[in-house]
């Protein structure tokens, strides 16, 4: 007997990050500019985030051929938030992958790392994300990316991003 696949295993995936794609932080950089860097007090904030309309219409339309599944450099314990967030959003229903709780690596290795596993069983049509260093090492992989670049630019966020793996 022959089992068909389902319609989902088929279509193909949009990847989309959330910080500065899908969600504003700009109202809790603050928590990051100061020293040392309140973590606890960004997390906490993130279910305040306005959505990014651009970034929200965007997943919207990718939904009418895609499966659309979140990648996001927020660690594990802001799980439930976060999936709340989305879905006060109206945003499609799909796969949230979050970075450990204790990884602190750059947003361009954990964010990799996880495309290439997605890659093995499923066609990513693009990867969504503001992190321009993602999007370079996306690209370099072979993986169509969109620079999601409607958000104000946070020095703050990049360094946190890149220099000490928080986001």
């Amino acid at each position: 007997m022959t089992h068909a696949r389902s319609d989902s295993t088929r279509r193909p995936l949009a990847v989309f990050d959330l910080d500065g794609t899908l969600a504003d932080t700009g109202h809790r950089q603050h928590f990051l500019e100061r020293r040392p860097r309140d973590w606890a007090g960004f997390f906490a904030a993130a279910p305040q985030d306005p959505p990014l309309e651009r970034g929200v219409a965007l997943a919207l339309e990718s939904a009418e051929e895609c499966e659309v599944v979140y990648l996001t450099g927020r660690p594990e314990r802001c799980r439930a938030d976060t999936l709340a967030w989305l879905a006060d959003q109206g945003l499609p229903d799909g796969k949230l992958w979050m970075r450990g709780d204790q990884d602190r690596r750059p947003a361009r290795t954990t964010k990799l790392e996880v495309l290439r596993r997605i890659a093995r069983g499923r066609t990513v049509r693009m990867l969504v994300d503001d992190d321009e260093l993602v999007c370079e090492e996306a690209r370099r992989a072979g993986f169509a990316v969109v620079r999601a670049d409607w958000a104000a630019p946070s020095e703050e966020l990049k360094d946190a991003q890149e220099r000490t793996g928080r986001t």
